[in-house]
């Protein structure tokens, strides 16, 4: 009998998704901050780690986006750049 072992592979930070990858009505959750400098500014804002976030909409050319934190509770309005840091995990 052969033995076979299941590896699980977890993406890169590099490789994961980002809030800016979300589509409009998609929900996911915040896995972490890659950015040190921004981490503090969004963490203040309520982008902690195991937070879901949901896509509302983008603006007509793509900058800025929307999300909301938490259980609908809370509006965020985002650009591109900041919502690059915020990594997710499904």
């Amino acid at each position: 009998m052969a033995f076979f072992s299941r590896s699980i592979t977890v993406p890169p930070l590099a490789d994961r998704r980002t809030a800016n990858d979300l589509r409009p009505g998609e929900t996911a959750t915040v896995c972490c901050l890659k950015d040190p400098e921004m981490a503090l500014k969004l963490l203040e804002m309520g982008c902690i780690p195991g937070t879901k976030v949901r896509l509302v909409g983008r603006a007509p050319l793509g900058d800025p986006l929307m999300l909301t934190l938490g259980d609908e509770d809370y509006t965020l309005s985002l650009r591109v750049s900041e919502a690059r840091t915020i990594q997710l995990k499904d």
